[in-house]
């Protein structure tokens, strides 16, 4: 049975506002899912009605086989890391880990093995004797998850942990966070904001978007073959290629510019579609049938971002650090079985 599982899941507020949408999934032992999305996309109010912070408008909620649709969050078995740790700070690190515990009167030699061990883990030990202003950003992010693994819980959620932290720490924790979760095998729900963060540390993706879940499926399923105009966008860095054209009737979208394109896939006479191209799979080609006008060359290091104009829409290419190019007139080629091809109206996948 999933750890957790819902149906028909939604949230409205008393003003009318629907936060989340109707929606049904479920979580396996051990998963580690991540709900990312831009803001207001209801990512956090599902993540609340898990925690029960937020009450359930309709639907079902269960965790192993109990309906938790009513149960105070206390009596929920989960534990929770926060964007702002939520220290006290008045107390020192092992006061903040074990206070938890402490008020469910956890006999003392217990609580000491439990907060030592944590420590241990998450290379605290040398400052159990700290106060929270004493210590870094990241270090207060270790001692708030050392909060969360001491009570031994069924669920851990995260709610945008690492938003405060810089650039090089971000990259450092999501790695600690992501080793810790599969050595412990606590099953986690994860939010953020952040999509690298959801394809580098996801078991699978939720990505939402104004209330629904738009598409669940593994980071490379997302990212390869994602459901609609908007996971394609959001989902990637630099995001896929959406060029709007229509379909010939044989075999062939004709882009907005002009362009025409012989691809695998019927492609019915007049319907209004969106080719989508990873820039990463398209290529440099002297003899390539299509034109490319490059006007910004982003230098990242290990690769180069041609930005530019293709058939008169914007258009991004990842091409290698050996590569040479600059502003100018190119020809591109790509694989046709790389393409996606999306509706035109509604956005959804062909």
């Amino acid at each position: 049975m999933a750890q957790l599982s819902v149906e028909h899941l939604s949230k409205t507020y008393p003003n009318g506002v629907t936060a989340l949408h109707p929606c049904d999934f479920a979580i396996e032992r051990g998963e580690f899912v991540v709900l990312v999305g831009p803001s207001g996309c209801g990512k956090s109010t599902l993540l609340r009605m898990i925690a029960g912070l937020e009450d359930i408008s309709s639907g079902q909620m269960r965790i192993e086989d109990r309906v938790v649709n009513h149960v105070e969050p206390a009596e929920r078995d989960i534990a929770m890391v926060f964007q702002n740790y939520a220290l006290y700070p008045h107390m020192t690190v092992y006061r903040n880990m074990a206070y938890g515990i402490r008020n469910r009167r956890v006999p003392a030699a217990e609580i000491d093995r439990k907060v030592r061990d944590a420590a241990q883990m998450l290379n605290l030990t040398e400052y159990l004797d700290r106060r929270p202003a004493q210590l870094s950003g990241g270090q207060r992010q270790r001692v708030a998850m050392g909060r969360a693994i001491v009570r031994d819980p069924a669920l851990f959620l995260f709610d945008e942990p690492l938003s405060n932290l810089d650039a090089k720490l971000r990259n450092q924790m999501r790695i600690e966070i992501r080793a810790l979760q599969q050595r412990l095998g606590v099953t986690s729900v994860y939010v953020t904001h952040d999509q690298i963060e959801a394809m580098t540390m996801a078991d699978r993706i939720f990505v939402m978007n104004a209330g629904r879940i738009e598409q669940i499926g593994t980071p490379a399923e997302i990212y390869h073959r994602p459901a609609s105009t908007f996971v394609a966008s959001f989902m990637g860095a630099p995001p896929m290629n959406l060029l709007r054209g229509h379909g010939t009737g044989t075999g062939a979208v004709m882009l907005s510019g002009g362009l025409q394109l012989d691809l695998p896939m019927p492609t019915d006479a007049g319907r209004d579609l969106v080719l989508g191209l990873r820039p990463e799979d398209m290529r440099l080609s002297p003899d390539g049938p299509i034109r490319f006008d490059i006007q910004i060359v982003e230098e990242l290091g290990a690769t180069r971002l041609l930005h530019g104009q293709l058939s008169e829409q914007p258009f991004t290419v990842a091409v290698s650090k050996e590569t040479q190019a600059g502003p100018g007139i190119a020809r591109l080629a790509f694989a046709p079985d790389t393409a996606s091809l999306f509706c035109g109206q509604k956005g959804h996948r062909l």
